[in-house]
């Protein structure tokens, strides 16, 4: 007589954790399918936010909150109309509410960040792509997705701890972006095109296509997901761009 696979054989089991980070990098088509098939959110996004809060808590332990407001105000060009006094007045004032907002923006921002990404991407596959996607599914490609930052946290942890803190910047911290090398005094709508055209960004977007074209089983190309991202991230860029110039 035939035997029939239970039906526990015949599925295949997912990948273990390690797998999957390690597979974001090596193998992301089968890993994103992986994932898709078994979602799961809640590792890989303890893991960004020990991340974040790592590079949060780095950065103010070694270069300081006050030099980094001092900083901000010398770049704005309000610095040449203030004196010292004034000058170390507005440190002070800014210090003591910039540490605890960046301390909170340490911890809630990527997060809200990754909900954000998850919402969008569920709208794209509905709206454009007639492939409704689950809110869980959503997040956990959208947290694996921003795995890749991690190399990104690393770099900057190490250029905080051991790069000069008088040139830090905490807009473009890692020189993954154009913005990292231009000077202070450069025009803000320049900085923001060049702070935006991150590597970290682009691989990202490239990530989110993969897995989102994933849970559609192929019936919305990468291409095409990675396209609607894309535009959408220009959009996002132009308003930064415009916000900047003004």
């Amino acid at each position: 007589m035939g035997t029939t696979a239970a039906p526990a054989e015949m599925s295949e089991a997912p990948k273990s954790l390690g797998a999957r980070l390690v597979g974001v990098f090596f193998s992301p088509g089968d890993t994103f399918a992986d994932i898709a098939r078994q979602p799961s959110f809640i590792a890989p996004l303890i893991i960004l936010s020990l991340a974040s809060i790592a590079v949060t808590e780095t950065m103010l332990a070694k270069i300081g909150i006050e030099r980094i407001i001092r900083q901000q105000i010398e770049h704005s060009g309000r610095a040449s109309s203030m004196s010292p006094e004034q000058m170390q007045q507005a440190v002070e004032q800014g210090a003591r509410i910039g540490g605890i907002v960046t301390h909170v923006i340490g911890v809630i921002a990527l997060p809200i960040f990754l909900v954000i990404i998850a919402a969008v991407g569920m709208l794209i596959m509905s709206a454009i792509f007639g492939s409704p996607v689950g809110f869980k599914t959503a997040l956990s490609i959208t947290c694996y997705a921003s795995i890749v930052s991690l190399l990104g946290s690393i770099m900057a942890i190490a250029l905080i701890l051991f790069g000069d803190p008088e040139h830090f910047n905490p807009q473009s911290p890692m020189p993954t972006n154009p913005g990292f090398f231009l000077d202070p005094g450069t025009s803000k709508p320049l900085v923001a095109v060049a702070g935006s055209l991150d590597i970290f960004s682009f691989w990202m977007i490239a990530l989110l296509a993969i897995g989102f074209s994933a849970t559609s089983g192929k019936k919305a190309k990468t291409t095409s997901v990675f396209l609607v991202f894309f535009a959408l991230w220009a959009v996002v860029v132009l308003i930064k761009v415009g916000i900047a110039a003004l």
